[in-house]
């Protein structure tokens, strides 16, 4: 037993001397080469680098966008009655107010048109009346409805419209423009239904007494007042019936009668 345990021993002591030696060679810095050549490798694996990026810029599509005076443009069209809106033209304001005069136009592109052969052209002459747009008859422009104003007052009320020229109308200047105009609106009263209810209190004091004709018009305070004064004892009735025969009793909105 002690002739084997003394390679056994002598085994062991070689064991720790090479395990002092590796430890010794570690600390003195022979660890460290490698730890600094590992470190590049392991960054190199962490970190990809600076990534390049592609941006895919696409081809501007041609423009397919239909021009908003093609809605007023007829194609194939005789080219002296198109619109105001689909030409051009190179109007002279020096001419004579009411006096007939022509002008060179041009169509606008993409509107189609031909002449009196039915030959396709571009250029053309039109004739007009010398007139700016503000002084044509009131049948060739419309303007917009004010539904604020009084129609029924003294004097009679205005308001500031706006108005744009018909399509088929040549003129010169602004083919909209602002102008004053009377109220001129309806709220849809009868002017037959009124006085209709207003005669019927000379007859009825089931009507007239409670001032329906007051209330049809919607004028409840008045209407009030007829109802607790039964028509006034018949003074108001009557006069209710001549201020609504005349006209000078309108709807309460202002508006007119139909």
């Amino acid at each position: 037993m002690a002739a084997a345990a003394g390679p056994l021993l002598h085994l062991c002591r070689l064991c720790r001397v090479l395990l002092f030696l590796s430890q010794f060679y570690i600390l003195s810095g022979g660890g460290s080469l490698n730890l600094e050549h590992s470190q590049p490798l392991a960054q190199s694996i962490k970190d990809p680098g600076p990534t390049r990026t592609f941006t895919v810029v696409p081809r501007a599509a041609e423009s397919t966008e239909i021009p908003p005076y093609m809605m007023k443009c007829p194609s194939n069209g005789l080219c002296s009655r198109l619109p105001a809106d689909c030409i051009d033209c190179a109007t002279n304001f020096s001419c004579v107010y009411g006096k007939p005069v022509t002008f060179d136009c041009t169509v606008k592109p993409s509107v189609t048109c031909v002449d009196q052969d039915f030959k396709s052209q571009k250029n053309f002459i039109i004739n007009m009346t010398c007139r700016f747009c503000w002084q044509l008859p009131e049948t060739d422009y419309e303007c917009s409805n004010s539904t604020s104003c009084m129609t029924v007052s003294c004097p009679r009320q205005r308001y500031t419209a706006n108005c744009t020229v018909r399509d088929h109308i040549h003129c010169l200047g602004n083919r909209t423009f602002p102008k004053m105009l009377y109220c001129n609106w309806t709220g849809g009263y009868k002017w037959s239904t009124a006085l209709a209810l207003s005669l019927l209190c000379c007859c009825s004091i089931t009507l007239g007494g409670f001032g329906a004709d007051r209330f049809y018009l919607g004028q409840w305070r008045e209407g009030l007042g007829k109802l607790f004064s039964f028509g006034g004892l018949g003074i108001w009735t009557l006069i209710d019936v001549l201020l609504i025969g005349v006209g000078y009793v309108g709807p309460a909105d202002g508006s007119l009668y139909i």
